[in-house]
């Protein structure tokens, strides 16, 4: 098939160009955000345009009254970042055919604003596992494999402070050991989509048992790995397999190991890591730039969070009271 032809004008001449490929332009527009993005505005976006059809209104283009009174009905049970996210699939909806979004009406606007107010925004985080957490979860491991896979899973995850996606992603290839330690390089991120990849420096632990460095040889040796996934499935016959774990097996491996050590496993998740490295290093008095070299944040707010919250008790003016 003779592709589209895109007329352009330079001086008299009009001269045709070979335009991309219609599913090529939509591969690279899909490409421009993350795929969990795109799958969570799928979701919002089927779900608008069935509240739409409920109520004979025409999702595309919407009316402002329309997406007022969709977001109004969520708020009665959706948190007030969720209801965001269903207006930003709603933004990109109308973006992508060319046509003005009724999310940036003043009705809209104005709705939303209502709802932070009465709602709140406070986020519900999970709680984060502090050095002294990750040593009882050590000593909650199994033995064999899998045993050695969860303790270099969550000792590594918390020293480098990564995200679920970007610790379940690694591979062998990524991982540089030397004597000053393990340099992990990461190809890419939540905040580097581009992928123009970033590097982690892992120093040696002082104590064998929860070195992630030692623990990490120790995994790689035993379940005979060379290459490919870092972090993978064992079955029930206690073999290795091939693909790598997801997100979610690194949630559960964390709510397991922090059951067995006595924790609310409810409290914990695979974040836990990454907000127990930032709590933890806060609270030894790290510094910001320090943590954020470390976590890879671009916002200093985002870290001054944890920082907040490892100071509660250790800057706390009342503990000056004489009480």
């Amino acid at each position: 098939m003779t592709p589209e032809l895109i007329q352009i004008q330079t001086g008299a001449d009009t001269v045709p160009l070979p335009a991309l490929p219609l599913d090529q332009v939509r591969e690279f527009i899909r490409a421009s955000k993350a795929e969990n993005t795109l799958r969570g505005y799928q979701s919002d976006w089927r779900h608008f345009c069935g509240w739409c059809e409920a109520r004979g209104l025409g999702p595309l283009p919407a009316t402002p009254e329309g997406v007022a009174a969709y977001i109004a009905e969520c708020a009665g049970h959706l948190k007030v970042g969720s209801i965001q996210r269903r207006l930003n699939a709603i933004a990109e909806a109308h973006k992508a055919v060319g046509l003005e979004s009724p999310t940036h009406s003043p009705i809209v606007a104005n709705t939303m604003k209502g709802i932070r107010r009465m709602k709140g925004t406070a986020a519900c985080q999970k709680s984060p596992t502090l050095t002294d957490d990750i040593r009882a979860m050590v000593d909650a491991t199994d033995s064999g494999l899998i045993g050695a896979r969860d303790r270099a899973l969550i000792l590594l995850g918390f020293a480098g402070a990564f995200r679920r996606s970007e610790l379940v992603g690694l591979d062998v290839e990524d991982c540089a050991f030397s004597k000053d330690g393990l340099t992990v390089t990461l190809r890419r991120s939540k905040t580097d989509q581009e992928g123009a990849g970033r590097r982690v420096g892992i120093p040696y632990g002082s104590n064998p048992e929860t070195c992630p460095i030692r623990t990490l040889q120790g995994w790689l040796e035993l379940a005979g790995i060379t290459s490919g996934p870092l972090f993978r499935s064992i079955n029930r016959h206690g073999q290795v397999q091939s693909g790598r774990l997801a997100g979610l097996d690194l949630a559960r491996i964390v709510k397991k190991l922090a059951e067995r050590a006595g924790l609310d496993a409810a409290k914990y998740a695979g974040h836990s890591l990454r907000a127990g490295h930032a709590t933890t290093a806060a609270i030894a008095g790290a510094s910001e730039r320090s943590i954020m070299n470390q976590t890879g944040h671009r916002s200093v707010q985002m870290v001054r969070r944890y920082i907040r919250e490892g100071s509660l008790f250790r800057e706390n003016s009342a503990g000056k009271l004489g009480l």
